[in-house]
């Protein structure tokens, strides 16, 4: 690697952030513009509260980006979840966005720890524990 692609690389990585913190802020401001009523419609429409609707559009979408690499660390197909699951995926991905743990999260998927630890801190781990059971029986 030279001197040049090190900067450069840093530099589109600073630009790619400031481009979603970008497109994040335009999502809140058309949320704002959105009104009650409109905005309670899509809530019921995905079977959440405004509140809830709320929460999870200011969250980002990156916010349950720890659910793939749970789900992957426990042995559960993804994919295959999608298929025969999807209200239980998307209710998991709504539990991960909210998580108030997600440091200790992180830190068990990096180190490879997360399939011992997971049941002390995740919210998910009642229904992930419930799919485990389901696909053994």
């Amino acid at each position: 690697m030279t001197v040049q692609e090190k900067p450069y690389s840093t530099v589109s990585r600073m630009v790619d952030i400031f481009g979603e913190w970008l497109k994040h802020r335009r999502e809140l401001r058309e949320m704002r513009e959105i009104d009650a009523a409109n905005f309670g419609q899509i809530a019921s429409d995905l079977r959440m509260s405004s509140a809830d609707l709320e929460a999870l559009v200011r969250r980002g979408p990156h916010a349950a980006d720890e659910l793939p690499k749970m789900l992957t660390a426990l042995g559960i197909d993804q994919d295959d979840l999608a298929r025969t699951e999807p209200l239980v995926l998307r209710d998991m991905e709504r539990v991960c966005s909210m998580c108030i743990h997600k440091r200790q999260c992180d830190r068990d998927l990096a180190a490879g720890t997360a399939a011992a630890h997971y049941e002390e801190y995740c919210a998910n781990a009642p229904t992930i524990d419930g799919l485990s059971q389901h696909m053994s029986s």
